[in-house]
């Protein structure tokens, strides 16, 4: 949604295809980071984006049985914004959306899932879909798989993924909120559990951490037992997990760590989590995938004036983004060996990892992190035209 924004911006017709009817998807992920609201800013839609509901986040912490960590300090970032807005992404999305259509190369589609992709030889140059008034095509000068880890156009496309695995999946659930709660943290971690709570307004998102594989044996131990483990980890929600009446209240969020050896073929080009899925570590892999839309934007809207953008267009998108989502996983790897694989391996302590120590006595160590979550490797710029302006000035 970005990306279509950014070219519609800059006068290229572009067309987005969503399977469903809103954006109502609770494994949508709530994070905007610095990153991400410094583009805003850029685009002059800072300011109207703050006024929609969201909590700030200006620290970022962990609490290990009852002692809390300060992991990421973000008040030290060259930015204007030196927090984590939390927002419900369908929010987002519905914010962006509402200013693509200022444009009118702008057309998007809901309802209009991808089935499959077109070709000409070795050419991709359209897709088909299916909506509700029947089958669709559409054909496009270049394709771009922005549809997530389990990407339909990835799938089709035969690039070669290669899995760097993932330990861990994540049970994702609502419980009530009420006054009082204390402030969410990165995560909660106790007697061999770990979960993180997303602060959603009237209730908590919860993302309960489990070894990759374990929910059937979940489901068998019954929904009880989950709510006890519940109420272990986050002792102040032990009254609310009857909330938690069966495991359709539950969720199964599979995590997988992988990525595109080559992120294009002619006609196509992949981004964010079809390109590279990342671990919900961190929270950000939303915000590594909107510097993916803005560098692509600036790569793409200048080739889409010279014609269809050739291979090594699309090969000058994969060269500018690849780094970032290669150290990215690699440090969420190093997460998930480190500081995930030994709570489950020691369920009776709750003992933070030695950097997190550091951090506690050391706070300058906390602007590392920070900018690691908050800026990321490469944090881009918005350089495409915007043809309004243009024609203000004109």
């Amino acid at each position: 949604m970005m990306l279509a924004l950014l070219l519609a911006r800059a006068g290229i017709a572009v067309s987005v295809l969503e399977k469903h009817a809103d954006f109502l998807r609770d494994f949508r992920g709530d994070t905007i980071h610095p990153s991400t609201l410094e583009i805003m800013h850029e685009l002059g839609l800072l300011d109207e984006l703050l006024r929609e509901p969201h909590q700030e986040l200006q620290e970022i912490g962990a609490t290990f049985g009852d002692a809390s960590f300060a992991l990421a300090d973000l008040t030290h970032l060259p930015t204007h914004c030196k927090f984590v807005a939390m927002m419900p992404q369908w929010n987002f999305l519905n914010f962006i959306v509402r200013h693509a259509r200022r444009y009118p190369a702008f057309d998007l589609r809901m309802e209009a899932e991808v089935t499959d992709l077109i070709e000409d030889g070795e050419t991709v140059v359209g897709v088909r879909a299916t909506t509700p008034q029947g089958a669709l095509e559409v054909r496009a000068d270049l394709v771009i798989g922005a549809d997530g880890r389990h990407s339909t156009v990835r799938a089709g496309s035969g690039l070669e993924v290669i899995d760097l695995g993932a330990p861990i999946d994540v049970l994702w659930f609502r419980l009530s909120k009420r006054a009082g709660d204390p402030a969410p943290s990165l995560g909660n971690v106790r007697n061999g559990k770990f979960m993180v709570m997303i602060d959603r307004g009237d209730y908590w998102q919860c993302g309960y951490v489990i070894p990759k594989g374990a929910f059937d044996d979940r489901r068998r131990t019954g929904i009880e037992k989950f709510r006890t483990d519940v109420a272990d980890v986050a002792p102040f929600v032990g009254d609310r997990t009857e909330d938690l009446k069966t495991w359709d209240d539950v969720k199964l969020l599979s995590v997988a760590v992988d990525r595109l050896r080559r992120w294009y073929r002619p006609g196509l080009l992949c981004i964010g989590d079809s390109a590279h899925a990342m671990s919900p570590v961190g929270g950000v892999g939303i915000n590594l995938a909107i510097q993916d839309a803005v560098a692509a934007a600036n790569i793409l809207a200048p080739a889409f004036g010279r014609g269809a953008p050739d291979i090594d267009v699309l090969s000058a998108v994969q060269r500018r983004r690849e780094l970032p989502a290669r150290l990215t996983q690699r440090a969420q790897i190093f997460l998930h060996e480190h500081l995930l694989a030994p709570i489950f391996r020691n369920p009776g302590r709750a003992v933070p990892p030695w950097p997190l120590r550091l951090m506690r006595h050391f706070a300058r160590l906390r602007r590392i992190p920070a900018r690691m979550i908050g800026l990321g490797v490469r944090p881009e710029h918005v350089t495409t035209r915007d043809i309004m302006r243009d024609d203000r000035k004109g």
